[in-house]
């Protein structure tokens, strides 16, 4: 069963173990040469009556007993770790989500925004109890929409209230969304970033943003919104329709980079269809439990065993 030590600088204490041994012996030795010096051999038949009822190689047995105590103690104090088959650690997820004009574009029933915001519920609603979300929306910028947490009734509130606004800072929503999980620490984190758009607003790069992401070991996983055919987001003021443009090398790059997937949808259909199985593509850690307890148990049991033979029946009046 694999050990993780969430203290292991205590382990170099372990180089005492064989100092001591090496003391250890040096005193036999000198206990011997004095048994050899030691001529009175009425002395030597008392002590030999006296410890007639002490095991051979007490003095062994005890040294073994101590050097194991001082073992088990200093991996306590390393306190090690085993993974739990069952529990999963829980994770940081934090959706950004483009929120600007072009998701208003009606080739998604009843338009992009609104399909995204169903499939996002779904996601959420399959995150496991001790699972963090939160949700950030960028358009011209980026905005906390519903803050890192593990209510997820209130976080799909916020996601009900989402509405479209104007240009694509995809750069600045990736970046509050990467803040936005490092919040929390102790938690594997995870960024969903979906948009339809091309880069055109802010003061973050899409690449600086990822670079962000990267530096700070979030995956992200990222979705580009559009169907095959081209999709008309409004007209300009001569009358002339105006289509939607998807940057999926952008999207691509931010989730190769930062060690996650891009997944593209082409309607609503394939956009629930990504989100409900990104649940699972996230990759959980096992929960650890720490077992140094266990570790100071057995130091305690060791060292009363050591006790009662230095000291009990089978103990010798020096």
């Amino acid at each position: 069963m694999p050990f993780n030590f969430f203290n292991p600088e205590y382990l170099i204490l372990l180089a005492a173990i064989p100092i001591i041994y090496y003391f250890y012996s040096r005193s036999l030795k000198k206990k011997k040469k004095r048994a050899m010096q030691f001529n009175n051999l009425h002395l030597v038949r008392q002590a030999m009556k006296l410890s007639n009822h002490k095991p051979k190689n007490i003095e062994k047995i005890l040294f073994i007993i101590n050097s194991m105590v001082i073992l088990l103690l200093i991996l306590a104090l390393a306190d090690p770790h085993i993974p739990l088959k069952q529990e999963k650690k829980g994770v940081n997820v934090v959706l950004a989500i483009d929120v600007s004009g072009s998701m208003q574009a009606n080739d998604y029933q009843p338009t992009r925004l609104e399909a995204a915001k169903k499939s996002a519920q779904i996601l959420i609603d399959s995150l496991n109890t001790n699972d963090y979300v939160g949700i950030v929306t960028f358009s011209s910028g980026a905005t906390t929409t519903a803050y890192l947490s593990p209510m997820k009734d209130r976080a799909k509130e916020k996601l009900a209230a989402i509405s479209p606004q104007s240009q694509t800072a995809i750069g600045d929503g990736l970046a509050l969304a990467v803040d936005m999980a490092t919040s929390i620490p102790n938690k594997k984190k995870v960024v969903i970033l979906l948009s339809d758009g091309v880069n055109n607003a802010g003061v973050i790069s899409p690449e600086e943003a990822a670079k962000f992401a990267k530096d700070n070991k979030i995956q992200v996983y990222t979705i580009g919104v559009g169907s095959n055919q081209p999709a008309i987001m409004g007209y300009d003021p001569f009358g002339n329709p105006q289509y939607a443009q998807l940057d999926e090398e952008a999207l691509k790059g931010i989730a190769r980079d930062t060690g996650g997937e891009y997944h593209k949808s082409v309607d609503a259909k394939t956009l629930e269809n990504i989100y409900s199985q990104l649940s699972e593509k996230i990759d959980r850690e096992k929960k650890d439990t720490s077992i140094k307890d266990w570790f100071i148990a057995c130091a305690i049991i060791l060292a009363i065993g050591g006790i009662y033979l230095n000291y009990g029946k089978y103990s010798v009046i020096h």
